[in-house]
């Protein structure tokens, strides 16, 4: 026994990785091990989940219900930010990961486990997300990451391993992407991706459909905001969580918020992945609408230099930190006046900005006019102009 560990508590998703760690624990610790899924709008129905830990060893499980929570205080916090990284990541799978770590926390103190464990490989940005949510939230905790432990070098020897223990998993050696999906996004990473030259599958259209799919017919949709946060669509009033739902729902039928990237992890490799977030783009192109006539000149586009740090700060798993709780701070400031209403076109996988309102709105029709008018004398650009001007004069002058 490697470590003096009697109870765990394992991020358990019932997919292969977290199906084998189960076994794998009660084989190496000797250890009670209790499983607990986050309910983040995986799609999926989880019940059956409770049966299957049981099964492969787990003495109890915990199969909790945090869509609202996590759509209220991750991914709205995060959608205010209009945080994207690496100007096309919305982020998906980074926002869940201190939630889940959060409760994880939680139920280890609940239950007085000694240890927490997580299914995330050395390779990974996970393994940063989950332990540094695990210290900031309780400093002494002692962590298992299994793929940083045992000898199995891949998932097809995990496949080889489930099989050898009777662990039911839908992977397969054919087919052996890695998904994650929650009420944000859906996330297809390795197998065929791992080569950036081969074009994704059809059996990896989950939440948008193939834009040959897609109604030949344009969608408006309308979203309307309080203070950053989108409160309806429609018309209609709805939870954050049920917001997202509908959102996915309208932008997803239109083959809206699809992309194939590669990006850049935190641990220093390259990965490329595909992600589909079709309500989070929607509500990310409203969200820029809105502000564009509710927020100050200067206030914008100091936010806007926010933006890549405070996505980074998410990708590389600093939720609980000083630094983006002072973003987060400095952000949610400059959403005092962020209300009104976006009407947003959906047609072939396009989300195009069409109209925004607000009873709050800083654009002037009569000042901003190519017509004629009283309020905005054209002659002081004049002197504006000459000012700014004049270091530039004054620079060429002496020869710089």
């Amino acid at each position: 026994m490697k470590q003096n560990i009697k109870k765990v508590v394992v991020a358990y998703s019932g997919g292969l990785d977290t199906s084998v760690i189960i076994t794998w624990l009660k084989e190496t610790y000797g250890c009670e091990v209790i499983a607990f899924t986050a309910d983040i709008g995986q799609g999926e129905e989880l019940e059956p989940l409770r049966d299957k830990a049981i099964k492969t060893g787990a003495s109890k499980i915990y199969i909790d219900d945090l869509r609202e929570e996590f759509v209220r205080d991750f991914v709205f916090p995060l959608l205010r930010a209009n945080a994207v990284y690496e100007g096309r990541y919305l982020l998906g799978t980074s926002i869940a990961r201190p939630l889940i770590a959060k409760r994880q926390i939680e139920i280890a103190g609940k239950e007085g486990a000694d240890a927490v464990c997580h299914g995330a490989t050395g390779k990974g940005n996970d393994q940063v997300r989950f332990e540094l949510t695990y210290f900031a939230l309780k400093p002494d905790v002692k962590i298992i990451a299994p793929w940083r432990e045992w000898t199995m070098k891949g998932r097809e020897e995990l496949i080889d391993y489930a099989a050898r223990h009777k662990i039911p998993v839908t992977a397969t050696k054919s087919k052996p992407f890695s998904t994650d999906r929650n009420l944000l996004h859906i996330s297809y990473e390795g197998g065929v991706l791992e080569d950036p030259w081969n074009e994704s599958t059809g059996d990896m259209y989950t939440l948008a459909v193939p834009v040959e799919q897609a109604p030949d017919r344009a969608e408006y949709v309308e979203v309307e905001y309080e203070t950053g946060n989108p409160v309806a669509i429609n018309g209609r009033k709805f939870s954050p969580a049920a917001l997202l739902a509908e959102a996915n729902r309208l932008a997803g039928a239109h083959g809206v918020g699809r992309i194939d990237l590669v990006e850049n992890r935190y641990v220093g490799m390259k990965s490329r992945g595909v992600y589909e977030t079709p309500g989070g783009t929607l509500l990310h192109a409203a969200h820029r609408a809105v502000e564009s006539i509710t927020m100050d000149r200067e206030v914008l586009h100091l936010r806007e230099s926010l933006i890549p740090k405070y996505a980074e700060l998410v990708y590389y798993g600093y939720w609980f930190t000083p630094e983006r709780s002072m973003l987060q701070a400095a952000i949610d400031e400059a959403q005092r006046n962020v209300t009104g209403t976006a009407r947003i076109r959906l047609y072939k996988g396009n989300c195009d900005t069409v109209g925004r309102r607000s009873p709050v709105s800083l654009y002037r029709p009569d000042l901003a006019t190519f017509e004629s008018e009283t309020v905005y004398d054209q002659k002081d650009a004049e002197g504006f102009i000459r000012l700014n001007a004049l270091r530039l004069r004054v620079g060429t002058k002496t020869g710089r």
